[in-house]
């Protein structure tokens, strides 16, 4: 028992860690000097491409650990995240952060369906809907820097 609590602990700060990155380039975007605006941008997108993939992956995991009736619908949907990632990063910068934040939102979605949540302790999908929603209102905050 003390294991799992230990265990749930680390995915929690690990979690809110991922954040860091959201959180800096999010700032940055408003607040760094003009020439590095640009940059944190970029490494706003580029990360969150990467992080909406691998939310794909936890998924595939899941199905290759646990056998259910649903693994294969689980295997091909755990694809999407990173069929919505890849190409938000060839569109213009706004498009691509509108596509990746509706990924996000996709998944968050599916995280919390019957299906998705199958197998996942309740804390963890309390984890997934915190992580998400500050994911997605961050994006609001670098698209609003990209409105004016």
């Amino acid at each position: 028992m003390a294991r799992m609590e230990s265990e749930k602990r680390l995915a929690w700060s690990l979690g809110l860690a991922g954040l860091l990155p959201f959180i800096g380039g999010g700032l940055a975007a408003w607040w760094a000097p003009p020439v590095w605006q640009v940059s944190a941008i970029y490494g706003f997108t580029y990360y969150s491409a990467v992080i909406l993939s691998f939310l794909g992956g936890i998924h595939w995991g899941s199905a290759l650990q646990v056998p259910r009736d649903n693994n294969v619908r689980r295997l091909v949907l755990a694809m999407v995240p990173s069929l919505i990632a890849w190409p938000a990063l060839l569109f213009n910068t706004v498009t691509g952060l509108w596509v990746l934040l509706a990924g996000f939102l996709l998944m968050g979605g599916y995280d919390i369906s019957r299906e998705g949540r199958e197998g996942f302790p309740k804390w963890y999908l309390i984890l997934r809907c915190v992580l998400t929603v500050s994911v997605v209102m961050l994006h609001f905050v670098v698209l609003g820097r990209l409105s004016l």
